[in-house]
């Protein structure tokens, strides 16, 4: 568990810095905070009953991390033409597929946590 959170945060945070570098090497502050900034997509846990819980997956749980949420991070990514309007939304998937992978590792450990999860009742 120790391990997935370091892992989890790091994506979060530190990894982000290689896509705002990525993204423009003259900027790359500037953009990597932006990039954190779109962190607060979790500002929709605060709808959650309980607000925290260690066995729920938030991807298809929490509105902002919604199917067509998620779609339309995917969409804007690529088509958007505004630069920072187009890292907000590369901020918003890359959370998607950080928070997915935390599922996934989540999953492996819980069979339960997969069969109440939404993301098992995408594919039943």
């Amino acid at each position: 568990m120790i391990i997935q959170s370091i892992v989890h945060y790091s994506l979060h945070y530190l990894a982000i810095g290689g896509i705002a570098y990525w993204y423009d090497k003259e900027k790359w502050k500037r953009y990597w905070l932006i990039l954190a900034l779109t962190m607060f997509v979790d500002i929709d846990h605060i709808f959650a009953n309980p607000l925290f819980d260690p066995s729920r997956c938030g991807i298809g749980y929490h509105p902002l991390h919604s199917e067509i949420a998620i779609l339309i991070y995917f969409v804007g990514t690529f088509l958007l033409k505004n630069r920072v309007l187009k890292l907000i939304f590369i901020g918003l998937f890359f959370h998607m597929i950080t928070d997915f992978i935390d599922c996934l590792w989540m999953f492996s450990n819980c069979d339960e946590c997969y069969l109440k999860s939404e993301i098992y009742n995408w594919f039943h």
